[in-house]
């Protein structure tokens, strides 16, 4: 949901994927706001001081564990 805080805990997936995610600036530890979501589409993420956009497939690879608010 928007505004939600989480911190990435690991990444599902072989090398490429990881490699991918982390040049994107997603590794462990982390912190991750989604700004925004479609439901079943992409979400809008605030990682560091970038923002990127992730497919759903490849979002569901980055486990994360949520912030309280």
């Amino acid at each position: 949901m928007p505004g939600q805080r989480a911190r990435l805990v690991r990444i599902q997936g072989g090398h490429r994927v990881i490699h991918r995610l982390s040049e994107l600036g997603l590794t462990p530890g982390v912190e991750i706001e989604v700004l925004h979501r479609n439901n079943g589409g992409p979400l809008l993420l605030a990682v560091r001081d970038t923002r990127l956009v992730l497919g759903r497939g490849m979002a569901d690879k980055v486990l994360v564990e949520l912030l309280d608010e």
